[in-house]
């Protein structure tokens, strides 16, 4: 019928076989043929049944989420359209799915009478993380195929499911072995052959009636889903339309969560939640490597120190398939180091995040060795040693020696001159960072730092592999503290003088929370512990007011059950400590600080306008490629709130001319270079432009 819709007939079944690569998005260009081929075969006598297949890697992804807010995503036929007619055939209407079915890919699949799907097929329905709702039925009929309780903990939690549970609970009706198609025409056949009735979806209350008689167990699924929702707007949307499906007619529903959609897909969150999707994909591509670079085969990995980031850095590889050989200086700091690896992964079997027998694959992965010479078959050797360069420059003076030629050679570093490391190499080309977050096997970020003479294919070949294991790659430059570290340093610089002059650690705390940070920087402090940050100003020469007095009194945070706050024996949750409060009172009175009150204002003014401005510069001197790169390192890595897009999305929003009207007045204030506008944000303010605005 056309090249998107293929339309053949085998025995009075009609197979619809949609073509739209790379991943078979609804785009307009796929609806129009479909709608008319489903007309086409609703009003010929000849067809008994409808099979709906995709061609390609996987049946239909979802929207085409680049149409949104562009023309195409107004005109008919619309995936509702689409939806309306699938249920209202006379005919029954079979999905056969394989790969993923996502989203909007789900929503048409559930509007047939019928699912059929490949053994290895995914289904779900991820709209809440681009901070929308399904809207296209997707509230409204999957609950009364999988029950409100189900319903509600896969659209909140946006996270897909394979098809042993799908089969068990109710969203395919058969799962195929062999050809897929094949079997969706014999299932069509049976089906016609049954005589009906063919049920639609929208037509199923059954499963609805429990939580119309008593809604107590639907409304505990509904507190467990949004528990960790931290002021985003769509996993509360997404319940609430749920709660409709049970409650009002299916109609009336499906209109309800139209309304909600569209008011999601305006707002700001949304907009922050896409742009982020958008901006992850940018960040895989590098300016200046072309597709005629191949990157080189990773199937061995070393790495050097057994310690918290050596030992998640090689989980992270062995969870992704990678063989690993761990280096130490002892034996028995090998043995601690494997006793945590031990105890992770135990822990993750007893929580069911894993089998046992997966867990014992993975610790099969793992080599040990307190020799050199046994790294030198790997095609990847990563240091996570102690963070000075005396030490980082010994060990990559080693590698040298003993690597194969071509072998990658990285350096955790999370601060510490890429190029400097390299130089003690007779092979710069060879050497990149790889700048891992903590817990390195839990967190996404991946800092890739290239340095001067780092070559296209060790870049590409790091890309390559952190997405394999799992990660979010960002490729930066070489300066102190690369893009992530450079700018928490700007984050932080007022920190104390707020505390000194009127704030305490709660209040600020509490503002970052509000904004929706995970954690305030004091308790993140805490958490990480004071003492790190107290053994890197030594070395650094500097000092920090409030911070040090407390480590130089053993407060090191959560591990010593003090720091900025108490914590009692066993808990995570931080207490107020009127001796830190004493403490900070003190310390201002020997400086002469008049204490004052700071508002909600000044925090944000002082610390995160900071941030932007640190943005800006980390762009001017291109150690970022793009705004969105900065975007993805925070709320990837440091917990910068989603549902605002990162720094550089939300001071579009906040106000550009805002920002640096401000930061004029806190530099005049106090002549802080943290508040010295960067030239490219007073220029883009002075001409209304934004970091998000595409460069002509």
């Amino acid at each position: 019928m056309s090249d998107y819709v293929t339309v053949t007939h085998e025995d009075g079944i009609t197979v619809l076989t949609l073509d739209n690569p790379p991943v078979n998005a609804l785009s307009l260009r796929l609806r129009e043929p479909l709608y008319k081929a489903l007309e086409a075969a609703r009003d010929d006598a000849s067809v008994s049944a409808i099979v709906v297949a995709c061609a390609g890697r996987t049946f239909i992804s979802g929207a085409d989420i680049s149409e949104f807010g562009t023309p195409a995503a107004l005109q008919s036929p619309s995936l509702r359209n689409i939806c309306a007619l699938l249920e209202s055939l006379p005919k029954p209407a079979i999905a056969a799915i394989h790969g993923t079915a996502f989203g909007g890919g789900l929503e048409l699949a559930l509007s047939c009478h019928y699912r059929v799907a490949d053994k290895t097929a995914k289904v779900g329905l991820p709209e809440v993380k681009l901070g929308l709702l399904p809207g296209a039925g997707g509230t409204v009929r999957l609950p009364r195929l999988v029950g409100p309780e189900k319903a509600v903990q896969m659209i909140v939690s946006g996270n897909p499911i394979g098809m042993a549970q799908a089969l068990e609970s109710g969203v395919v009706d058969a799962i195929a072995d062999g050809d897929l198609t094949a079997f969706a025409v014999a299932f069509a056949k049976q089906k016609v052959a049954e005589g009906g009735p063919h049920v639609p979806v929208r037509d199923r209350d059954e499963k609805l009636a429990p939580a119309r008689a008593d809604p107590s167990s639907f409304e505990a699924a509904v507190k467990e889903a949004t528990k960790k929702t931290r002021g985003l707007e769509a996993p509360l949307a997404c319940a609430a339309s749920v709660r409709n499906a049970v409650n009002l007619p299916f109609d009336e529903a499906l209109t309800k969560e139209r309304e909600i959609f569209i008011t999601l897909v305006g707002g700001v969150q949304s907009r922050a939640q896409r742009h982020l999707f958008f901006a992850e994909r940018e960040a895989a591509k590098v300016p200046g490597i072309g597709k005629e670079v191949t990157p080189r085969t990773i199937a061995k990995v070393g790495v050097i120190g057994a310690g918290t980031m050596g030992g998640g850095i090689a989980m992270s590889f062995v969870n992704g398939g990678v063989p690993v050989t761990i280096l130490e200086m002892s034996d028995e700091a090998l043995d601690r180091g494997f006793a945590t690896i031990e105890k992770n992964y135990a822990i993750s079997a007893q929580r069911g995040s894993i089998s046992e027998d997966e867990k014992g694959k993975r610790l099969a992965r793992f080599s040990r060795t307190t020799d050199y010479a046994d790294l030198a078959d790997c095609d990847l050797i990563i240091e996570a040693v102690f963070e000075e360069m005396s030490v980082k420059r010994e060990v990559f003076g080693k590698l040298d020696t003993i690597a194969k030629p071509g072998a990658i050679l990285a350096s955790n570093t999370s601060y510490l001159d890429i190029d400097e490391i390299a130089a003690s190499t007779s092979r710069p080309q060879d050497v990149l960072g790889l700048h891992f977050f903590s817990p390195a096997n839990v967190m996404r970020l991946l800092e890739i730092v290239r340095g001067a003479k780092t070559a296209p294919d060790v870049l590409l070949s790091a890309l390559g592999i952190a997405k394999k294991i799992g990660k979010v790659p960002v490729v930066v430059g070489v300066c102190h503290g690369f893009v992530g570290n450079r700018m928490l340093g700007a984050r932080s610089a007022e920190g104390e003088d707020l505390l000194l002059e009127g704030a305490s650690p709660e209040q600020i705390d509490k503002v970052f929370t509000d904004f929706g940070w995970p954690m305030g920087p004091f308790a993140m402090g805490d958490l990480a512990g004071l003492d790190i940050g107290w053994r890197n100003r030594k070395s650094l020469g500097t000092s920090a007011v409030i911070a040090d007095s407390l480590c130089e009194q053993g407060r090191f945070g959560q591990k010593t059950g003090k720091g900025f706050y108490l914590y009692e024996a066993g808990s995570r949750a931080p207490v107020p400590d009127a001796a830190v409060a004493k403490l900070i009172e003190d310390k201002a009175r020997e400086r002469c600080v008049n204490r004052r009150e700071i508002s909600e204002d000044e925090i944000i003014e002082r610390t995160l306008y900071p941030l932007v401005n640190e943005g800006a510069k980390v762009l001017e001197e291109k150690i970022a490629a793009r705004p969105s790169d900065i975007d993805i390192v925070w709320t990837n890595g440091y917990g910068f709130p989603i549902g605002k897009g990162g720094p550089m999305f939300w001071a579009d929003v906040e106000g550009l001319k805002k920002i640096v009207d401000r930061l004029d007045y806190w530099y005049g204030r106090t002549g802080k270079d943290v508040f010295k506008p960067a030239e490219s944000l007073r220029k883009l303010a002075e001409t209304g432009g934004s970091f998000s605005a595409k460069p002509a």
